[in-house]
């Protein structure tokens, strides 16, 4: 990634003024990004070069690094660019013609209000989890629409304006739930995480399906000869002839509807002690009352030490999805 080679020109790049805005002799920023996203939806990130983006501009491959300094750069303002879809709620209009995108049934963009969440979903104990729902689906339509965005960005992922637009839709959804800032962090994470795991398992699926021409249903119904060693493991025997197998959780749905439940039970505990025990506002642990003065902000001397270090240093890491 780019980010490993100069993070701070990835910055520059990604926060300039609006990229159509640098055009020269006919070629800009914001093209070279849309013809890259085009050629990726169209054939995976390994067919992208900055020939193959040139060559569909009309330019020679060299002419682009006037705006461009390398592909491991293009990459990364391609990926802040279709992630600015699940802010406007609209898609990119060029097709990935994937088989992933094939067999995907629509699934609808979150529409987002003035107030940075989905229209009609308040943040807070009330309506978080339809929040935090919506968001998670929006995102994994698009990495179904771009199925190359889910294996090209790294822990060192430098985020541009729309990642961190979408990060921040995230924050104000569980706003107000009684979570500690560093707990809200961490779910935010924690669901952005799961979403992007699955992407990757349907991304592979499709690509390997694409290679062998055999789908992933008629490879696995081929392996007669595994089944046969498969009898002497006895609950898992018995879990296939119960018929566990035969009609089996959709993994997005059964793994999505999971994490919420753990974060509602959070969600709930805290909601329970707000009124009784104050908690620390960077790890959310409860914090002892003290008889007079002012509440204590923190747990401990080390979180009070890590919340002075984050306001030093500014935002770290997380702001991924």
């Amino acid at each position: 990634m780019a980010a490993q080679e100069d993070p701070d020109r990835t910055v520059e790049l990604l926060w300039r003024e609006p990229w159509d805005a640098t055009a020269r002799q006919g070629l800009s920023i914001g093209a070279i990004v849309r013809a890259a996203v085009e050629i990726a939806d169209a054939e995976g990130i390994g067919a992208l070069s900055m020939r193959r983006v040139g060559e569909r501009l009309g330019f020679t491959g060299m002419s682009l690094y006037r705006h461009v300094p390398g592909k491991a750069q293009l990459v990364d303002l391609m990926c802040d660019a279709v992630l600015g879809e699940t802010g406007s709620g609209t898609g990119s209009g060029t097709g990935s013609g994937t088989e992933a995108e094939a067999r995907a049934e629509p699934e609808p963009e979150p529409e987002v209000g003035a107030g940075g969440g989905p229209t009609g979903v308040q943040g807070g104990p009330g309506g978080w989890r339809e929040g935090m729902e919506a968001w998670a689906r929006g995102y994994r339509a698009l990495y179904r629409r771009h199925p190359w965005l889910a294996g090209v960005r790294g822990t060192r992922y430098v985020p541009g304006p729309n990642s961190v637009a979408g990060f921040e839709r995230a924050l104000a959804t569980v706003a107000g739930t009684g979570l500690g800032p560093a707990e809200m962090v961490a779910v935010v994470g924690l669901v952005g995480r799961f979403v992007e795991g699955e992407a990757v398992r349907e991304a592979e699926v499709a690509e390997m399906e694409r290679r062998t021409e055999v789908s992933e249903q008629d490879w696995w119904g081929a392996r007669r000869s595994l089944f046969e060693e498969l009898s002497r493991y006895p609950t898992l025997t018995a879990v296939w002839e119960a018929g566990g197998y035969d009609e089996p959780e959709d993994p997005f749905e059964f793994g999505l509807r999971r994490v919420l439940d753990g974060i509602e039970m959070l969600v709930r505990q805290r909601d329970e002690r707000r009124d009784e025990t104050p908690s620390c506002v960077v790890c959310g642990t409860a914090v002892e009352r003290v008889g007079t003065g002012r509440p204590r902000a923190y747990c401990s001397r080390g979180c009070q030490q890590r919340a002075y270090r984050r306001r030093r240093s500014g935002p770290q890491g997380g702001i991924r999805q």
